[in-house]
Parts: C-alpha cells; structure tokens; sequence
C-alpha cells in the first residue's frame, strides 16, 4: 500500500502538467524552440506545438500506469525521459534576469530534480516482480 501511495502521489503532478501541456500548449513551445535551437534542431510553432502535446501525453500516461503498477519501471523511465528535457528547457532558472521569476523557474526545476529523485529511487528499490499490485 505505501508503494502505491508513493507512486501516485509522484505521479500527480506529473499527470496535472501533462494534461495541461497536452491541451494548451502555450508558451511551452518557445522553450522547446530554444532548447532544440540549441542541440541543432530547428522547429517552427506547429511543430513545437506538437513536441510540447506529445511530451504531454507521455506524462499522463506514464503517469497514469506508474500510479496504477503497470509496468512501473518502464513507466517510470519513461518520465524521466519527459523530465529530463522539460527541467532543463522549461526551467532554466539560470537565463532569468527577473529575480522574481529567477525564483519561480528554479523553484520549478527543484521540484522536477525531486520528482526525478523519486523516481530513481523507485528504480533502484524493491523486486520488480511483486511490485505491479503493491
């Protein structure tokens, strides 16, 4: 019972975000610009748009399964593949000139580095066989 607490109180957030991201995707797409922008991949509004839905969704339903124990290591590898990205991208407290939002940005990506956190050590406990119903 205390895993399947654990898993859905980490999980919460993500699937809030992610259905939010998933529906609106607002601003977020610029932050994608910029962070592909800078690994070498140029993408236009719609196509950001796109990368910002799709990232959306694999939150909700990673999410989702990893709250439920459905395949919860390979869940949780997945968010943290949409974590990854999404901290640096849409957080990077360290661009900000605004103190207020230098704040607001590095309390956002503290908070995505604990919910990564959580997440490894998800993975690295526990025996994997009996924890698809805990």
């Amino acid at each position: 019972m205390i895993k399947f607490l654990a898993r859905a109180a980490i999980s919460s957030v993500l699937i809030y975000g992610g259905q939010s991201a998933a529906r609106e995707p607002g601003g977020r797409g610029k932050a994608v610009q910029k962070l592909g922008g800078k690994v070498g991949i140029t993408l236009d509004d719609s196509e950001a748009a796109t990368v910002v839905k799709l990232n959306g969704a694999v939150m909700v339903g990673a999410g989702t399964t990893f709250a439920l124990g459905i395949f919860p290591r390979l869940s949780a590898l997945a968010l943290i593949g949409s974590l990854v990205p999404t901290t640096l991208g849409g957080h990077a407290f360290w661009e900000e000139s605004d103190p207020a939002a230098r704040k607001g940005q590095q309390t956002q990506f503290l908070k995505n580095v604990g919910l990564i956190g959580g997440l490894l050590m998800f993975l690295s406990t526990g025996n994997p066989k009996k924890e698809s119903a805990q």
